[in-house]
């Protein structure tokens, strides 16, 4: 018998839970999760350190589902590119922040190592780029600017 494979379709996003944001003014949340692991497309396992940055409006993340649904993705077969994209979408419905930067930082396979970010502040995103702490980061370094 073979056993399912699990895609990016797989990603149950109801696993995140929101909470109440306890204070309505304006502030930062930022969370690092450092053993961010999936399986590659190639079904081999992946490593990454994942930065979130997390303007909340009414909701914020609870953190017990944020590491449940982290946790279900290590039996996910997905590319870097895929997962990032599907994990901003699901923060983004769930929470409904006022602004969500990802930055997933992959340890090197093949003597390659990436770096994937997405900041719902970009115009490209739907963003006013009210926001101007990104256009000032410089690429070419591997500094987690969050």
């Amino acid at each position: 018998m073979s056993e399912k494979v699990l895609t990016y379709k797989d990603i149950d996003k109801s696993i995140l839970k929101a909470l109440p944001n306890p204070v309505k003014k304006a502030y930062e949340i930022k969370i690092k999760i450092p053993e961010f692991t999936f399986l590659g497309v190639k079904n081999q396992p992946d490593f990454a350190d994942v930065y979130i940055t997390f303007y909340p409006t009414d909701k914020i993340i609870e953190l017990k589902s944020l590491k449940l649904y982290v946790h279900a993705l290590r039996n996910i077969t997905v590319s870097y590119e895929r997962l990032i994209n599907v994990f901003y979408d699901h923060l983004m419905e769930v929470y409904e922040p006022d602004r969500i930067r990802i930055v997933m930082i992959c340890n090197p396979r093949g003597g390659i190592s990436s770096r994937l970010t997405i900041d719902s502040d970009w115009k490209a995103r739907g963003g006013e780029e009210k926001y101007s702490d990104w256009k000032n980061h410089l690429d070419d370094t591997w500094n987690v600017t969050l």
